[in-house]
């Protein structure tokens, strides 16, 4: 049933859009970004069957395919989190639709708040690894023998070598780069400060609402996975000042500038 729901919503975004094998997700204050792209078209996730819909501030909701430094590219205008009372299955379902429709590699931007009190809200952050503190996976279940094994290695969560040509470019944009451990809270609370300081503790430099449970279903699917955050806000109890969502969409915003100018760099640097 669930092999069946996912390949009927894929064969719908293929006969709209084509294939493609590259697919980035566009965080909180990255939607513009599909204004790059050529030969561009997109479908509403409304219309995409089985589907659901990104009810988070920020998320358009559309899926988009076109042209981006001579590649094709899929870029999701939108994605889904936990908090928003979906199944991890449904978060993740566009990943696995991806895998169907010929995706390699996949890169997954986010906004999170900054853990690491040497760094600033602003800083863009190239994931190195994650830590999955909501206590859920999304491989929880019968496994989709179609996709990937029942026990599927994480070793290498987020490609070396993608992270390797992501800090090139970015040192030769003049981009300042950090690399750092992204731990997934739920939300949709912002963490407390005692939790801050437990994440600094178990190694997070950011904290955020997304990212991982897609990161553990693409590796699941042997895609490819390059994390990019922007640190848009200092996390919980580090500044003496409460924390809000439209703070992180301004930072997002005015950091998206070199955000997309670094996407951008990296696509045209893939092989």
């Amino acid at each position: 049933m669930e092999l069946s729901r996912i390949q009927t919503a894929a064969e719908k975004v293929r006969a709209a859009l084509g294939e493609a094998e590259l697919a980035i997700v566009l965080g909180s204050g990255l939607g513009s970004h599909v204004e790059t792209l050529a030969e561009a078209s997109s479908l509403p996730y409304a219309e995409i069957p089985g589907f659901p819909v990104s009810t988070a501030p920020g998320h358009a909701g559309r899926w988009w395919a076109g042209t981006l430094r001579g590649k094709r590219v899929y870029m999701l205008q939108g994605r889904f989190h936990y908090y928003e009372g979906y199944g991890l299955d449904e978060v993740t379902m566009y990943v696995r639709m991806m895998k169907l429709l010929g995706v390699k590699t996949l890169i997954l931007t986010n906004a999170a708040g900054c853990v690491n009190t040497a760094w600033a809200p602003g800083d863009l952050m190239v994931v190195t690894d994650c830590i999955n503190y909501s206590g859920k996976n999304p491989l929880i279940g019968p496994n989709l023998d179609a996709f990937g094994p029942r026990f599927p290695d994480m070793s290498e969560a987020y490609s070396r070598r993608l992270r390797a040509l992501c800090a090139a470019e970015a040192d030769k944009l003049g981009i300042t780069l950090r690399e750092g451990v992204y731990m997934w809270f739920s939300g949709p609370t912002y963490e407390t400060p005692a939790e801050i300081r437990m994440a600094r503790i178990l190694g997070a430099d950011a904290v955020g609402m997304s990212t991982v449970p897609e990161t553990i279903v693409a590796r699941h699917c042997g895609l490819e996975v390059l994390g990019i955050s922007c640190l848009t806000n200092m996390a919980a109890g580090i500044l003496d000042q409460p924390l809000n969502h439209r703070e992180v969409e301004e930072v997002a915003g005015k950091a998206q500038t070199r955000f997309r100018a670094l996407l951008d760099a990296v696509v045209a640097a893939m092989a």
